[in-house]
């Protein structure tokens, strides 16, 4: 029943809604912090890209569904590095 459970979970991608949910929630804490809305996007974006581009391969969805939001993740990731090591010299 359980193995049962878990395979709905992912062919359904809720398990990739619940990993977005976190993501969220740790962004709202970040805000909540005082942290800049730079700062979140940069840090919490890549991730969450990530994880739609898993969410639309667990469904199915056309190639170009799961590769574009993982390819949009490393620009973001990169913009975010060069921000971080200026932050730091």
């Amino acid at each position: 029943m359980a193995a049962a459970m878990m395979e709905a979970l992912f062919a359904s991608g809720h398990a990739a809604d619940i990993v977005l949910g976190v993501l969220t929630i740790e962004a709202l804490i970040l805000a909540r912090r005082g942290w800049a809305f730079t700062a979140i996007i940069g840090l919490i974006g890549p991730a969450a890209l990530i994880v739609l581009g898993l969410r639309a391969a667990l469904v199915g969805a056309e190639w170009y569904w799961v590769s574009l939001p993982v390819a949009l993740a490393f620009p973001l990731h990169l913009l975010d590095l060069r921000h971080r090591l200026r932050a730091t010299h």
